[in-house]
């Protein structure tokens, strides 16, 4: 590999040890040099042991000289007056340190210089190099919700986060939400968004819904554009979005970064990770209704309805509600037309997981293009041409869309694994009617490493579109109506409004943990609509290891 020109070198003292020090464009490195007698020989030779260590500029956070205090605790005793005499002056590098699961943690090394003016010139250095990332933010907007999950957000975010920034520079204006939708109120009227680099949200998935919708709203708002219009050709945000998780489930910041750890975020952050993004767009009757990267209908939005009756109950309602739904095992008849990707590399069951640097994600068509073939597709099923279409017509106990793997930490996978982030696609999950048993063996294989698709129940299709009209505006049982009298025995876990009540009811659609008025849905992948401070979830590897400072 072509080696980098140096921009800095020099001896110093790390823990004690000389080390040499190279800094160039890409790599600040340092190796120990020891001092040894050769046996046999009359003279001192040097005999350097690689002992080399590395750490990647983009991933520096920030130097600071290290005050005296802080120096004299670093060293033991015995060293301490023969240090401060020779190397009286240190400088401290803060950088990213990768640890368990994907985790990051802000870590330091302190080197010590025999003079001043070297310490400054290392820090001033250091600093150009820093200066010109110019993807790293100098001054966030800041909203938190301190009401969600276990109402721990403003903690997470004074705690962990705050000084995470004071250190890296960077300015932040926070809002503390006081009721619902305040974010997205605030940012599509109020906000001047001129004067920030990024907006972060620190709460769950809920939250991060509400800056997405304001922040595309305010985009689409200032260009112009008119949401209601299914295939407009909405324009990407300009800003980044940040995820400091402090909510129940953390999809989303669990699926982008492989982790929900708040400083993990937080680090993202710092360092300027951009990770593109794409969200669908749904509508009903030429309506807007929301934008989202999960829609999920039948199992899962009976579920979240049922939840919210029980919000006082916490994270936990989401189990309790859950058991009860699948207990009452509905199922719902409708149609789904869909316009499906071909032009795609990957298949929603090719176990290509979408990774930092995927390759399925970097090729796609331009959006332009895309654009133009989706909006002629549509035209033709306006008017009765359903050629490119896909209909499927039937009874499901669930239908799901993903434009994201979905996945959390309860389920790993999450609900379609091979899901991409900025494909322009997402995956349309199908599950037929079919026993009790059978749907928990779907369910379970969520958890677990076994395909979750292998069901002859359960068909997964990639689509750019999709289309769902109910049969009927009421569930109907699993079981065949005329066998309804025979199942008295269920009838006490029924609730008041109870759901063997089969003309009473209906499912609803989950979108992103909120109910949809409507049922009858129109939705539409918008590629790369938005960007995340992450870089997608990096495979893990070990840290390169450079037997020379030079060789960088």
């Amino acid at each position: 590999m072509e080696k980098q020109p140096r921009l800095f070198s020099s001896k110093l003292v790390h823990k004690q040890n000389r080390v040499e020090v190279v800094l160039n464009s890409n790599i600040l490195a340092w190796r120990e040099i020891e001092r040894s007698r050769k046996r046999g020989s009359a003279k001192n030779d040097t005999a350097e042991i690689a002992h080399s260590h590395s750490v990647q500029v983009c991933e520096i956070l920030a130097v600071h000289k290290t005050e005296e205090e802080e120096r004299r605790n670093s060293r033991s005793p015995k060293k301490a007056k023969q240090d401060s005499l020779l190397y009286a002056h240190a400088f401290t590098v803060f950088h990213v340190r990768r640890t368990r699961q994907h985790q990051w943690r802000c870590s330091h090394v302190t080197f010590r210089c025999a003079s001043q003016g070297l310490c400054d010139e290392w820090i001033e250095v250091i600093n150009e190099q820093l200066s010109l990332l110019t993807n790293r933010p100098k001054s966030l907007l800041v909203y938190i919700n301190p009401y969600g999950g276990k109402q721990r957000g403003k903690n997470i975010y004074e705690q962990k986060v705050a000084p995470l920034f004071r250190l890296a520079c960077i300015s932040a204006d926070v809002i503390v939400t006081e009721y619902a939708n305040h974010a997205r109120d605030h940012l599509k009227m109020e906000a001047n968004l001129d004067k920030y680099d990024g907006v972060l949200c620190v709460g769950g998935d809920g939250m991060f819904s509400e800056i997405l919708h304001g922040l595309v709203t305010r985009t689409q708002t200032d260009h112009g554009v008119d949401q209601n219009q299914p295939d407009a050709g909405l324009v990407a945000c300009s800003l980044r979005i940040g995820i400091i998780p402090a909510g129940s489930t953390d999809c989303i910041c669990f699926a982008t970064n492989g982790t929900n750890d708040p400083v993990t975020s937080a680090l993202h952050i710092i360092v300027g990770d951009s990770q593109p993004m794409d969200v669908c767009s749904v509508h009903h009757n030429n309506i807007f209704l929301r934008y989202s990267v999960s829609l999920l209908y039948g199992f899962y939005g009976d579920v979240l309805t049922d939840s919210e009756r029980k919000r006082w109950l916490g994270p936990a309602r989401y189990d309790l509600s859950g058991v009860k739904t699948f207990l009452n095992h509905n199922y719902y008849e409708g149609t789904i037309s869909f316009l499906p990707a071909e032009d795609t590399l990957g298949n929603p069951r090719d176990k290509l997981r979408c990774r930092s640097g995927c390759r399925v994600c970097q090729h796609k068509p331009s959006s332009k293009d895309n654009h133009w073939e989706m909006s002629e597709e549509k035209e033709k099923f306006d008017k009765g041409d359903s050629s490119g279409w896909s209909t499927i017509s039937g009874k499901f106990i669930a239908i799901n869309a993903a434009s994201m793997s979905c996945a959390c930490p309860r389920s790993p996978k999450g609900l379609s694994p091979s899901a991409h982030l900025t494909d322009g696609t997402a995956d349309l999950i199908l599950v037929r009617k079919c026993s009790r048993l059978d749907f928990f063996r779907h369910l379970l294989r969520h958890t677990n490493k076994e395909d979750q698709f292998d069901h002859s129940f359960v068909e997964v299709h990639r689509m750019r579109k999709f289309r769902f009209q109910p049969r009927h505006q009421e569930p109907v049982s699993l079981e065949d109506l005329s066998e309804i009298p025979k199942k008295t025995g269920f009838t006490p876990i029924c609730s008041a409004q109870a759901t063997c009540n089969y003309s009473s009811i209906h499912s609803s659609w989950n979108c992103d943990g909120e109910i949809l008025p409507h049922t009858a849905i129109q939705v539409s992948v918008q590629c790369q609509l938005i960007r995340l401070f992450a870089r997608g979830i990096e495979d893990q590897q070990p840290q390169c290891v450079f037997e020379d400072p030079c060789t960088l």
